[in-house]
């Protein structure tokens, strides 16, 4: 029988408006893009998430491992793409939240899914309409007389 070899890491995505999240959660140090990710660190997109969202934001991305009780337990590389600053950090803390439930699924899911950190936002950009003058709601204006 061969022996089964644990995953290097656990991968999710996470997705918000037009922005996508792809996070890989790793138990131990690991290299990453050529940089060294050390636990409890956040690297997006080959830069420190402080640096890439904002130091505003750093709360934001770590609810998900604080309200599970494992901060500093994870190296974590996410790769975002489309949107904007604040679609991508929704779309990599719902990434987060996946992976931390695929990780154990007993213990946090109740959790994650009472803070709502496991339901993705529907909410899209509406798209616009033929003949409405260029926007989606906007209607050309008709003459009075």
């Amino acid at each position: 029988m061969d022996k089964v070899e644990e995953k290097k890491y656990i991968f999710a995505i996470g997705r918000r408006k037009s922005s996508t999240a792809e996070v890989r959660l790793y138990r131990k140090d690991t290299v990453w893009g050529g940089a060294t990710i050390k636990k409890g660190e956040c690297v997006v997109n080959g830069k420190p998430a402080l640096e890439y969202f904002g130091k505003s934001f750093e709360k934001t991305y770590k609810q998900p491992f604080q309200i599970t009780g494992t901060e500093n337990k994870f190296a974590v590389s996410i790769k975002v793409s489309g949107g904007g600053k604040m679609g991508q950090l929704d779309a990599a803390v719902l990434a987060i939240a996946r992976a931390l439930d695929k990780i154990d699924r007993e213990k946090f899911h109740a959790t994650l899914k009472k803070k709502g950190m496991l339901t993705r936002d529907p909410r899209v950009r509406e798209r616009r309409k033929v003949g409405m003058g260029g926007k989606s709601r906007r209607r050309k204006q008709s003459p009075k007389r």
